[in-house]
């Protein structure tokens, strides 16, 4: 059986289509990541799925039942950016709260443990940082050692030590065999995570699969250069799909990278610390998410 199955979901808001014709399959066990723009219909979607909203049509099903019955809430764990939870409240005291709702939980010190807020466990909510409250969204998630768990932007506002110690929390979460499924706008984080990325893109799935998969969806390669070719012409040479600017380098996505440098050097250009490198994660998601809006 599946863990969560949704099944033609549409959703409208007036003449707003913010989803339209959703199909997804979850098997217990994955880490699915949810990439999209901005207004794409991820959010939607995930509310939805946790039955905070009503879809227009279509069918969602959380291990073979309706997302608001009883039972399956017991099963599930929700991080959002924004719990609303009262900020005059110590870590630990909320960790018990949350526990106080479900009919199973791990043990306290476990959960703080996880979410590595062993030294902040008598603060008050208000007093964390951004990036410790993020840890302690993450710890109320798994009060009720749930078998699903949702995952909105969950390395909102951490460093970069903390967001890597908090993968392989993730990680060993997702290897005792429950099932994750996570919104996020870093890429390297589903490329790093998820055994599955599912793109949408103005309320559709244009794609999904492993991250390889999804980077071999493009053909693009990236070439970056400093060069004083100016970057209006270069946007009009054959095989140039996109052309921007970084840190004093312009970065190219074309097909045919070969035969856009010969012309270049053909021109007599001036090129300096050149870089050519295989389609990422970042690039597979822009050019299908163009694709898709165009």
């Amino acid at each position: 059986m599946h863990v969560l199955e949704v099944q033609h979901l549409t959703k409208r808001y007036g003449t707003v289509q913010a989803l339209n014709g959703i199909d997804l399959a979850v098997a217990p066990g994955e880490v699915v990541s949810f990439l999209g723009p901005n207004g794409a219909g991820k959010t939607t979607a995930i509310s939805i799925m946790l039955g905070l909203r009503r879809p227009t049509s279509g069918l969602v099903r959380l291990f073979g039942k309706a997302p608001t019955d009883r039972a399956v809430k017991a099963r599930v764990g929700v991080m959002l950016q924004e719990s609303g939870v009262p900020a005059t409240l110590r870590v630990d005291e909320l960790v018990r709260l949350f526990q106080s709702y479900y009919p199973y939980t791990l043990p306290t010190d476990e959960i703080i443990g996880r979410a590595g807020l062993q030294g902040t466990r008598h603060a008050l909510l208000g007093k964390l940082s951004g990036g410790q409250k993020q840890r302690l969204y993450f710890a109320l998630a798994l009060a009720g050692d749930p078998d699903l768990l949702f995952l909105d932007e969950p390395t909102v506002g951490m460093d970069v030590e903390t967001r890597h110690s908090f993968w392989e929390q993730v990680r060993g979460f997702a290897a005792a065999g429950k099932t994750i499924l996570f919104s996020t706008h870093y890429l390297e984080e589903a490329d790093a995570l998820a055994s599955r990325v599912v793109v949408i893109n103005k309320g559709r799935i244009v794609a999904q699969g492993t991250p390889d998969h999804i980077k071999g969806l493009s053909a693009d390669t990236q070439i970056r250069m400093r060069t004083n070719l100016p970057v209006q012409q270069l946007q009009t040479y054959a095989g140039v799909r996109r052309v921007t600017t970084e840190n004093g380098h312009i970065v190219v996505a074309t097909p045919e990278p070969e035969a856009l440098l010969r012309r270049i050097f053909r021109e007599d250009w001036q090129v300096a610390d050149l870089e050519v490198q295989h389609a990422d994660l970042e690039t597979a998601f822009l050019n299908l998410t163009e694709e898709a809006a165009a």
